[in-house]
């Protein structure tokens, strides 16, 4: 498993990839939940997807019909799942630690 550095934006994203791990979700709706703007979330989601965390794949629509660019679906893989879960509990560890009472973004 890929060891990627975990950031505060990637721990956003992954935590909101965790709240639901088996629902896919796209770029502009993480951005959302994530509170993040879109333009930090696609490196993210790149470099997840690079380190084999994630799966993606293209919706088909008629854009045309939709009025909308397609959209990227991207879901959590088995391996995701459990990276994103230890980087979770990482994050938590150092914040106890620390002293801090809850995770602080």
């Amino acid at each position: 498993m890929t060891n990627l550095r975990m950031t505060v934006p990637r721990l956003l994203v992954l935590e909101a990839f965790l709240d639901e791990p088996e629902c896919e979700r796209y770029g502009l709706e993480l951005a959302h939940i994530a509170g993040l703007e879109p333009g930090t979330i696609y490196p993210i989601l790149v470099a997840f997807e690079a380190a084999g965390w994630l799966a993606s794949r293209a919706e088909e629509v008629d854009v045309h019909v939709e009025g909308r660019p397609r959209r990227r679906y991207y879901r959590l893989t088995a391996d995701g799942v459990v990276a994103g879960r230890a980087a979770m509990a990482t994050r938590r560890q150092r914040a106890q630690r620390s002293g801090a009472r809850r995770l602080a973004w």
